[in-house]
């Protein structure tokens, strides 16, 4: 086994890595960019060096700075985690010739797999399912365009050296081919360096099932089940679950040895994850599976895997780097429960799903571990019921430089059904302030009746709109009422024994009644307390919005709650809730989470804001920073609501600005490779009246 070992990466994969080698005894060297000095993974390691300024290509894409820090720290070995250089044939060559162990698949077997359209013509040698498509070397539009007509539609553009939903369109007609090809080529080049795409057809309704394979340098291969990652958004994996439901044991076999079939076609050695596309009867004998792409390295959801067979996937990555056999025979792997992990990132669903960026200002997560081994020799012992893989902590900053995730949350159940209900109790604890966030979705979508009776496939989200993002005209009154408790209380602990500066609305004669004014996604909120005179209760008072007037008292908190803790008798009812309550200079925000669902609140100070106008109309502002790449609207046109007027690149996405409504495009402030601020002003529109 290494002594020291090198984590070529950042953020919750190089805290997974680094707990695997605390186990062993292995020693770890991180390496991190100026944006990433106090960052997590730097302090689980033994030791850590600077590889440069945040942008990845001047830190983390350095793969020669990287290998000088492995030979000068004494590192045997070199984890790449995802994405960045794992994947980076040129890398892992680089590695062997400094002598530095690479602790993923051969550089030939990278390459062989790196390109789709390669990848593609080696699987159809070895047998392995391919869908109807395209995938030769002739990138010239017009002829990719007749081949989408050969194939016929709808049909699916997908960079040849893609991954991770980058590169990908859906294409339903020829007239849409041209936007959607240029639209793929540019995002494509900007996240891979490389515009080639491949057409293929596109399946209506399929389920996106993967087999963990492992191979050793003795020639050993097998495959450690599947998962299902058909829950998706924008072509990007949510939730992935193990094993797939429904599946049965012999189309289980089938997959996992057309998967082995792939990786010994290219000589694979280490951990790898080929994907296939499946139709929607995959579990039943008329369903066919199609190979789509190999990850030539770690995945993301490797945890649900290590959760229902009980052994690490890392620890053997390090074993067969080290030249070991694997560790057991296909025979002595066995399905135990079931596994769901939930990916939570800082985006805004309720926004197309835009990244967010900003800092985590409270981050409270339900009891869990970090890693569990699980297996024991023959010996399977129950995993904890919550895991979290996570890269952050409270106090640190999601940066506009790299995946926006936070964190993994993963349950184990006994069953599929023990698992959801699990998933749904800790996402109901998991409480994050200070951007957006995806929590409140994936409580939707885990409770969702498709995803609970295991409907899946790759259009869930889309097909299921109205209950994953439901309109809410109206912000309930407990939300309301939770959010003065907080304000109540706060005033009462700030108070001290002088009786003449409590703040409880006592008048010697009347009530008094007080006015407080919340602002919400919903618009703003008056509600009336007034301290309540024939209650007997310590903190009575009477909560008034809406037409609903009401009795509302604020319990003591039960020795060792959380300082954000409240519980609340809003009229018959008892409401136990977090409300945490961030003040800084842009104002004063409460944060109410009651069973499971978390809303946002600002409290205005009526006198502060008075005489403010509204927020300036007919502009479009920037969602983020980032890169103009592309502008449609010109001055003085009229465009109806919907239309495309420019195109950002941020995080190596695209995001189509639109036409709010029908109206007229008074000026475009910025032009094509244009850098803009998040809140910039991009184009001055009035909408017709």
């Amino acid at each position: 086994m290494f002594t020291k070992i090198l984590i070529a990466n950042r953020g919750e994969i190089a805290c997974r890595v680094a707990a695997t080698a605390r186990r062993l005894g292995v020693r770890t060297v991180a390496v991190f960019s100026d944006a990433d000095a106090t960052a997590r993974h730097v302090s689980l390691c033994d030791e850590a060096v600077r590889l440069g300024p945040a942008p990845a290509r001047e830190s983390y894409l350095r793969g020669d700075r990287i290998i000088e820090i492995a030979l000068a720290t004494g590192a045997q070995a070199i984890h790449p985690g995802y994405g960045f250089l794992s994947e980076n044939a040129d890398f892992a060559e680089a590695c062997a010739k400094a002598g530095v162990a690479f602790i993923g698949p051969p550089a030939a077997a990278i390459r062989a797999m790196g390109s789709k359209s390669e990848a593609k013509a080696l699987m159809e040698k070895a047998k392995v399912p391919l869908v109807p498509g395209f995938h030769g070397a002739d990138q010239d539009p017009a002829f990719l365009r007749r081949e989408a007509d050969r194939i016929g539609y709808p049909v699916l553009i997908k960079a040849s050296a893609g991954g991770g939903g980058k590169g990908m369109r859906v294409v339903t007609s020829s007239a849409e081919f041209a936007d959607a090809l240029a639209s793929c080529k540019r995002e494509a080049a900007a996240s891979f360096g490389d515009d080639r795409v491949l057409v293929e057809k596109y399946l209506e309704r399929p389920r996106h099932i993967e087999i963990q394979v492992f191979s050793d340098a003795h020639g050993g291969a097998l495959y450690l089940f599947e998962r299902d990652c058909s829950v998706q958004r924008r072509h990007q994996k949510v939730i992935e679950e193990a094993p797939a439901p429904g599946m049965s044991a012999e189309r289980r076999k089938a997959m996992g040895e057309a998967a082995v079939a792939a990786a010994r076609a290219v000589g694979y050695v280490g951990a790898g994850t080929v994907e296939f596309i499946a139709t929607a009867d995959i579990t039943t004998a008329a369903g066919h599976f199609y190979f789509m792409e190999m990850n030539t390295r770690l995945q993301v959801e490797h945890p649900v895997t290590e959760m229902i067979t009980g052994h690490d996937l890392v620890e053997w990555q390090l074993r067969v780097a080290c030249g070991e056999p694997l560790p057991v025979q296909q025979d002595a792997l066995k399905i135990h429960g079931h596994a769901i992990e939930a990916r939570i990132y800082a985006e805004n669903p309720d926004k197309g799903f835009l990244p967010a960026i900003g800092r985590v200002s409270h981050m409270a997560l339900p009891a869990a571990v970090e890693f569990q081994r699980n297996a024991d020799g023959e010996a399977f012992h129950d995993p904890a019921p919550v895991r979290i893989d996570a890269g952050v902590r409270a106090g640190d900053a999601i940066s506009p430089h790299y995946d926006p995730m936070i964190a993994k949350l993963i349950v184990w159940g006994a069953t599929r059904e023990h698992a959801l209900a699990r998933m749904r109790g800790a996402l109901a604890e998991t409480h994050i302030v200070g951007l957006a966030n995806n929590v409140d979705f994936l409580g939707r979508l885990v409770a969702n009746h498709s995803f609970a009776i295991a409907q899946l496939d790759t259009g869930l989200i889309e097909r299921e709109r109205a209950t994953l993002f439901p309109n809410e005209d109206k912000l309930p009154n407990e939300f309301l009422a939770l959010a003065c408790a907080r304000v109540l209380a706060d005033e009462a602990t700030a108070v001290g024994a002088d009786p003449w500066s409590r703040r409880n609305g006592w008048r010697l004669n009347g009530a008094y009644t007080r006015e407080l004014t919340f602002k919400s996604e919903r618009g703003v909120h008056d509600v009336k307390i007034d301290y309540a005179r024939d209650s007997h209760a310590r903190d009575g008072y009477h909560f008034e919005h809406g037409g609903l007037r009401t009795p509302l008292v604020i319990q003591p908190a039960p020795a060792g709650a959380a300082p954000s803790r409240l519980t609340l008798l809003l009229a018959d009812r008892t409401l136990h809730a977090d409300v945490v309550r961030h003040v800084d200079k842009a104002g004063d925000d409460l944060h109410v989470f009651l069973g499971g669902r978390h809303r946002a609140l600002t409290l205005v100070d009526i006198i502060a804001h008075a005489g403010e106008g509204e927020a300036a109309e007919g502009r479009l502002s920037a969602p983020m920073p980032g890169k103009v790449i592309a502008v449609s609207a010109t001055k003085g046109a009229r465009v109806a609501r919907g239309t495309p007027l420019l195109v950002m690149e941020a995080m190596k996405m695209e995001h189509t600005i639109v036409a709010p409504a029908d109206g007229v495009v008074e000026e475009v402030l910025f032009g094509v490779g244009e850098q803009v601020a998040e809140g910039a002003a991009l184009v001055q529109f009035t909408p017709a009246t």
